[in-house]
């Protein structure tokens, strides 16, 4: 048996191919996970708004909580900008505002808008 002749350009290519998959799937893996945070926060946030509609604001109990859960998803520099904070009455619109950073890069808006049927 005769050995082949080896070509450094075979090797070459397919070290390239699997070096630029394996950056195509850490990003994705990073999106992926941006993705799912968002959705997290997504939750949160239809959680408290159906709260909100019951008692007819975010009362301060709910306020610390909400704080704490987003914080522990991973959200930074929460603000509550345009959520309903006083009582309103039955049957007036309430919404629940989020506004903050996911990684400390990434700026995310969450706003639910409901009534409140307390």
């Amino acid at each position: 048996m005769k050995k082949r002749a080896g070509n450094i350009g075979e090797f070459l290519s397919t070290g390239l191919c699997l070096l630029a998959m394996t950056a195509v799937m850490v990003a994705y893996l990073g999106s992926a996970g941006l993705i799912q945070k968002k959705t997290e926060i997504s939750q949160i946030a239809r959680k408290y708004i159906l709260r909100m509609e019951t008692r007819g604001m975010l009362a301060d109990e709910d306020r610390e909580a909400l704080y704490r859960e987003l914080e522990e998803a991973g959200a930074t520099q929460i603000q509550l900008e345009g959520t309903t904070l006083w009582q309103v009455n039955y049957g007036e619109p309430i919404s629940l505002q989020i506004r903050g950073k996911l990684e400390n890069v990434y700026e995310f808006t969450e706003k639910r808008v409901s009534t409140a049927k307390h």
